[in-house]
């Protein structure tokens, strides 16, 4: 095997500095509280490193074969994704009254309007042979007073590559509900200074089972600068949320090209 002197000082470093910590970690009673304070914040930020790290090296090892290939997808579809949050185990796994814009992990995010912020959004396993998805999202809004409430899902910027107006964006998602609720799906497309969006509906959810709808976005119909791409993302608009719970089993999206008439 070849002799590669950045990996082999890159494996130097990293072995030195987990040395550092252990030796830091049996010494912590001679340190003064503000090294402590310091090293701790420290120790913070390298350990969020790390949990992306380790969550996304699970999602490639052992994530790939629950992936969407087992969905019957349109002929020449060139991307596809499913969030991380529902690919592999996320820290924290869950926020309880959040702040309108507060996320969870690194692409889910609640908005609402509601002052008591009476909402949980939490992260837990998928049980059922049927799911695709190692886990799935729950939102529970048993004392939810507001008139506004989406989850905001960040698509990856791969999913800007290549892309055109003559692409469709496919949504296979599953949820359910524990009272009747009719669910939107909006994708929005920042380019520039601008954003355009396409609204779908997902349905009247019934409650008590899992129901999935796919839908997609023809890009055709959005007025979008293809060379000034900047964000993609997915909202999930719960109307009339209050007391209820929903639980999100899986978001899968793809694209493909329009076919040409």
């Amino acid at each position: 095997m070849a002799f590669r002197p950045r990996r082999w000082v890159a494996n130097r470093v990293r072995r030195r500095a987990a040395a550092q910590w252990s030796e830091m970690a049996a010494d912590t009673g001679s340190l003064s509280r503000h090294a402590l304070r310091s090293l701790q914040a420290e120790g913070q930020e390298l350990r969020r490193s790390l949990d992306r790290f380790l969550s996304r090296a699970q999602l490639r090892l052992d994530g790939a074969a629950r992936s969407a290939d087992v969905l019957n997808l349109p002929a020449g579809t060139d991307w596809r994704w499913r969030p991380s949050f529902l690919s592999s185990r996320i820290a924290p796994t869950g926020i309880a009254a959040p702040a309108s814009g507060e996320g969870l992990g690194e692409e889910a995010a609640v908005w609402h309007d509601c002052s008591a912020r009476a909402l949980i959004l939490r992260q837990i396993p998928n049980r059922s042979a049927a799911d695709l998805a190692p886990y799935g999202l729950q939102l529970e809004t048993l004392g939810f007073t507001g008139s506004y409430l989406s989850v905001a899902i960040n698509l990856p910027p791969e999913s800007l590559d290549g892309l055109t107006r003559s692409h469709i964006v496919r949504l296979d998602a599953t949820l359910g509900v524990e009272r009747p609720m009719s669910i939107y799906a909006r994708l929005n497309v920042g380019h520039g200074p601008n954003t355009d969006d396409l609204l779908r509906h997902l349905g009247d959810l019934v409650p008590g089972m899992s129901t999935t709808r796919v839908i997609e976005f023809d890009l055709h119909y959005l007025d979008i600068n293809e060379r000034r791409l900047e964000r993609m993302w997915l909202d999930l608009i719960f109307e009339a949320p209050q007391m209820n719970s929903v639980r999100i089993r899986d978001l899968f999206l793809s694209r493909h090209l329009r076919a040409d008439v």
